[in-house]
C-alpha cells in the first residue's frame, strides 16, 4: 500500500456508531475464522534470514515495518475506485509509488496520483493528483520473540488542483510508527499516524490521529489473502471515518506480485464500496555485484 494519505481518504464523514460497530465485529470475526489474511503487503517471513527481493506495501493503507532487500528499486502501480462517498458520486485514481531500500534500515519513497477523476452533481473533473515523499527508518529488526519496529515521515506536495476539488492545495506532514510481527504463517502490521494537515478554512495546520491494522497469511505458495481496518479522526473540515479492505494476492515470481480486492465503508458517509487492483514489481537490484 501506498502509505500516502490521498484526497480520496479524506472525503469520509462521521460514523454512525451502531452500523460501524456491527460491521467492525463482523470483519474481526471473519478474520479470526479464516486464520488471518493475505500475503500481499507483508509476505510470510522466509525460513532463511535472507530479505525478500520485494515486500509489497500496496494496496493497504498500512505499511510493513521492514521492506525489500537493500539496493532493490521497487515500483507499485494500481487503480482505485470508490463509490458513493461523501460529496462525491464516484472517484477513481491511479496511484504510483517508487520505493528504494538504501540499506536494511533506511527506505526512501515517492508517491503520486498520476490521474485522479471525480464525479459529483453530474459533473466530472479530472486532473493530476498530489505527490508525496517520505523516508522510513527501521529501529528494530524482527526476531522470533520481538516485532519489527520503524518510524517514518512523509510530506505531501499539493500538486492536485484545489480549484477543481481534487486536492486541498495545502502541505501535509505525516509522522508514522510501524510495527510488524509474524506468528507462524500469520503476519500482523499496525501503523499509528499523527497527521498535520494544512487547513483549508484558514492558515496553519490541523492535527489528527490515524491508524491501520492488517492481518495477512499465504494460502498457498503463490496465493494469499489480506484484511485491513483503518480509521481516521476529524481533521479541520474533514470528518473522521473507518474503512475495511479485503484483498487477494498472487505472487508470479520473486519480482512480481499482483493484487485485487474490495473496500467498504464502516461509517455513514464513507464510500459505500470500492475496488482496488494493482501490482508490485522489483525493477532492479542496484547493489548487485557485476561479474
Amino acid at each position: 500500500m501506498r502509505l500516502a494519505v490521498s484526497s480520496s481518504f479524506l472525503l469520509y464523514s462521521r460514523a454512525r456508531v451502531t452500523n460501524s460497530v456491527n460491521k467492525l465485529w463482523a470483519l474481526l470475526i471473519l478474520s479470526l475464522c479464516s486464520g488471518g489474511v493475505a500475503g500481499a503487503q507483508t509476505q510470510p517471513a522466509p525460513a532463511a534470514t535472507e530479505t525478500p527481493f520485494i515486500v509489497p506495501a500496496r494496496p493497504t493503507f498500512s505499511n510493513p515495518a521492514e521492506f525489500q532487500r537493500p539496493g532493490v528499486l521497487q515500483l507499485e502501480s494500481g487503480y482505485n475506485a470508490n463509490f458513493h462517498a461523501f460529496g462525491v458520486n464516484n472517484e477513481q485514481d491511479t496511484p504510483i509509488a517508487v520505493r528504494f531500500a538504501v540499506s536494511s534500515r533506511v527506505l526512501v519513497e515517492a508517491d503520486i496520483d498520476a490521474v485522479i477523476s471525480q464525479r459529483a452533481l453530474n459533473q466530472r473533473v479530472t486532473g493530476f493528483g498530489d505527490c508525496q515523499f517520505g523516508v522510513q527508518f527501521v529501529l528494530l529488526h524482527e526476531h522470533e520473540t520481538s516485532p519489527g519496529v520503524a518510524l517514518a515521515y512523509y510530506i505531501k506536495a499539493p500538486t492536485a488542483s484545489d480549484s477543481k476539488g481534487l486536492g486541498t492545495g495545502r502541505v501535509d506532514h505525516n509522522f508514522i510508527a510501524l510495527v510488524s510481527k509474524t506468528f507462524d504463517k500469520t503476519t500482523v502490521d499496525f501503523n499509528a499516524i499523527y497527521l498535520l494537515a494544512g487547513r483549508t478554512s484558514r492558515n496553519g495546520h490541523a492535527s489528527s490521529g490515524q491508524g491501520a491494522f492488517a492481518v495477512s497469511q499465504g494460502l498457498t505458495k503463490r496465493f494469499g489473502v489480506q484484511g485491513e481496518i483503518s480509521g481516521f479522526s476529524k481533521n479541520d473540515e474533514q470528518p473522521g471515518a473507518m474503512v475495511g479492505l479485503a484483498v487477494a494476492t498472487y505472487q508470479v515470481s520473486e519480482r512480481l506480485v499482483l493484487d485485487a480486492g474490495v473496500r467498504f465503508g464502516l461509517t455513514h458517509d464513507a464510500p459505500s464500496s470500492g475496488f482496488v487492483a494493482g501490482m508490485t514489481v522489483g525493477i532492479s537490484d542496484l547493489y548487485r555485484k557485476k561479474h
